[in-house]
């Protein structure tokens, strides 16, 4: 059996008792690290040349990736992801991870002894625990809004309280991170708000009410669809809906000033019929 086509289809970093058990000889191990078509990492594991740099430290260093860093390597709309974040197995003791952030928690799903990078599942345990409530929603809603993982799963896991209150809030609506922030900071006004509601033929961004439009824009909302956008706000106007459009610093920089202008058009009774 050829070892390197065998770690190829195990994702370029395993344990050297993994290949021989999977039937790679001791002698053809050999030979493929003596041509250079595998490298050792560490006592027990090895690597294919040009295998993700990231899973090759975290076999090195006997962790795991986890939490935020692997919800921004499935493409999540993480706040911040710029320290990496490990795991280290319940029953280790001291470990070298660098400058990484270890996490020492039990996971809610097993993890197989050849896995360098953590379940979506695991990760969003952690961060649960790991970053502020907002921050947390916004990964959680994206991970359900991409359909990474399921609801019904996440429920029957033995998660700890953080990760509980975090899914009794999760919804699977909001297409970017914006979307989770803005009804997550409206709720103390006990106003009724629906996500993704389709008025006019096009899905709304959140509906406060029965008439007043929250529309969010985020860095695509240029060209073509800003003027479809601005097209679709005119309907809306003309069909007596009140819209108010934010973008991106507004929400994350001048949160204040949109929070302001929702309020006066509450108080105004924009949002009623």
């Amino acid at each position: 059996m050829d070892p390197i086509a065998e770690l190829h289809a195990r994702g370029g970093v395993t344990r050297t008792r993994t290949l021989l058990r999977a039937g790679v000889s001791a002698h053809a191990l050999r030979r493929a690290k003596e041509s250079g078509g595998i490298r050792t990492v560490r006592n027990g594991w090895v690597a294919l040349p040009d295998a993700d740099r990231m899973k090759v430290a975290a076999a090195k260093r006997g962790v795991i990736i986890s939490c935020i860093t692997v919800a921004d390597r499935c493409g999540l709309w993480v706040p911040d992801a710029s320290e990496v974040h490990v795991a280290a197995p319940a029953h280790a003791g001291r470990v070298n991870a660098g400058t990484s952030f270890v996490h020492w928690a039990r996971p809610a799903l097993p993890r197989h002894p050849d896995d360098c990078e953590d379940s979506l599942e695991n990760a969003l345990v952690l961060i649960a625990s790991c970053q502020p409530f907002e921050s947390a929603l916004v990964v959680w809603e994206s991970a359900l809004n991409k359909r990474l993982v399921d609801l019904d799963v996440l429920r029957h896991l033995p998660l700890p309280p953080p990760a509980v209150r975090v899914l009794e809030h999760a919804r699977p609506f909001s297409d970017s991170g914006l979307e989770t922030i803005v009804p997550q900071r409206l709720r103390w006004m006990n106003v009724p708000m629906q996500q993704q509601v389709w008025l006019l033929g096009r899905p709304v961004d959140l509906l406060i009410g029965d008439r007043l439009v929250l529309q969010i824009d985020g860095g695509h909302h240029v060209g073509a669809q800003r003027t479809s956008d601005i097209e679709h706000d005119a309907q809306l106007k003309l069909r007596g809906f009140h819209v108010i459009r934010v973008g991106y610093d507004q929400v994350m920089n001048q949160w204040p000033s949109v929070q302001a202008l929702i309020m006066d058009a509450v108080a105004q009774r924009l949002h009623l019929a």
